[in-house]
């Protein structure tokens, strides 16, 4: 069978004669008169059934993209970091080894595959500065809002040129969170800059290792949203202020918020009362349960495990509840109870938690931008329908049975 009529394509490929006509007139489908009857077309049986099969295999892709924006398959290719076996790594390497003796400096290194100065040059526009009592929430949202104004943008940009940037947006961020106290000493690291303006010295080594093991974590939400603006060619601090917007949500970075006052309502009422609705229901408060770590969030273990040795113990409420969780569910605390654990022994500011995830995950933002810039695709993904049924027009009720000519269809199409 070479040659079938429109009625016979219609049935196999299962749609309108309309989308037929389209196929025929991009020539994935060939057709041509038919001897029988001039004014009618016949179709390539082979062509048919190959698109046919096609439509097959892109609802099977539908299904799949479906799926895959909730914990799915990977989307993006990135060779920055990946959870794989419960490990988590940085470009190859074990972030947790290398969390014992890095700083959050040289993840960027080895991040941006560069090594720019520390601290960087100044830019050459300097965002106003926010009022000091601001919420650093506040005050890093404003200094990158005011910088991506004038920044340029990436499109086009060569790699030398963006890891200067990226420690400059870095910097901008990290002033804006950390508050106007100079650095012990000029060069010294992020995490000195921390302990000191929170007066807690004795808590430098595991604000160290929070920011390395904070820095990057594939594709998470604000990371997408990230790459998301880095596709279209924005300014590397526009980039960062989509990841920073992103990450304020009480879903990603606000999360230590809720484990706070889950910590709070245990040490009033007890671990039972403060876990009993999330049990009932079957789920479990943010504080616990990672889809990417089966046998327990290895950032958490390593915090944990090192306020541990520096105390001897985890602050009032944190012991409870971890054991409770195990118990009751057999889940195990993500990096969110670790880093309240860390914030209340040693009374970091209600916000500190926030500042050390953002000012960490910023390094992360910036090399998936840069990546993102050297990959040069525009990230543009379809949305399935499922609203009300669309009014047809009244020039697509009656189907032709003509081959119409095909229209040039722009690559730059939003």
């Amino acid at each position: 069978m070479g040659w079938i009529t429109a009625e016979q394509a219609l049935h196999v490929l299962q749609v309108r004669p309309q989308t037929l006509y389209a196929q025929v007139s991009r020539h994935a489908i060939r057709s041509r008169p038919d001897p029988a009857d001039p004014r009618r077309s016949l179709y390539h049986a082979q062509d048919v059934q190959q698109q046919a099969a096609r439509r097959a295999g892109r609802r099977r892709d539908q299904a799949i993209a479906a799926a895959t924006i909730r914990w799915g398959d990977p989307v993006l290719d990135t060779g920055l970091s990946t959870v794989s076996q419960g490990r988590l790594c940085f470009r190859g390497r074990d972030a947790v080894t290398w969390s014992h003796s890095a700083t959050l400096e040289e993840v960027a290194e080895l991040l941006w595959q560069a090594r720019p100065a520390w601290p960087p040059a100044t830019t050459p526009h300097r965002p106003c500065r926010p009022a000091p009592a601001a919420p650093a929430l506040t005050r890093a949202l404003q200094a990158l809002a005011e910088r991506a104004a004038h920044d340029p943008a990436t499109l086009g940009a060569q790699a030398d040129t963006l890891a200067p940037q990226a420690a400059s947006v870095l910097m901008t961020v990290a002033e804006a969170l950390i508050g106007d106290t100079p650095a012990p000493a000029p060069g010294h690291p992020l995490h000195l800059r921390l302990a000191r303006q929170w007066g807690c010295p004795q808590a430098a080594e595991l604000i160290r290792q929070a920011l390395v093991l904070l820095a990057d974590h594939e594709l998470n939400a604000s990371t997408f949203a990230t790459r998301v603006t880095a596709s279209t060619g924005a300014a590397l601090s526009a980039c960062v202020l989509s990841g920073l917007a992103t990450l304020s949500g009480p879903l990603h970075g606000g999360a230590v918020a809720r484990v706070q006052a889950l910590v709070d309502t245990a040490l009033a009422h007890g671990a039972e009362a403060a876990l009993a609705p999330a049990l009932q229901s079957g789920r479990l408060y943010p504080a616990f349960g990672h889809p990417l770590y089966p046998e327990g969030d290895v950032r958490a273990q390593a915090l944990l495990a090192s306020l541990m040795a520096a105390s001897g113990r985890l602050p009032p409420g944190f012991a409870e509840l971890q054991a409770l969780a195990l118990q009751r569910a057999g889940e195990h605390p993500t990096v969110d109870f670790a880093l309240a654990a860390l914030a209340r022994h040693h009374g970091w500011p209600a916000d500190g938690p926030f500042t050390v995830f953002a000012l960490s995950r910023c390094v992360g933002w910036l090399a998936h931008a840069i990546e993102q810039v050297q990959q040069g695709a525009l990230i543009r993904p379809r949305a399935r329908y499922v609203g009300p049924p669309l009014v047809k027009s009244p020039e697509a009720s009656e189907p032709r049975d003509t081959d119409p000519k095909p229209r040039p269809v722009s690559r730059w199409h939003p």
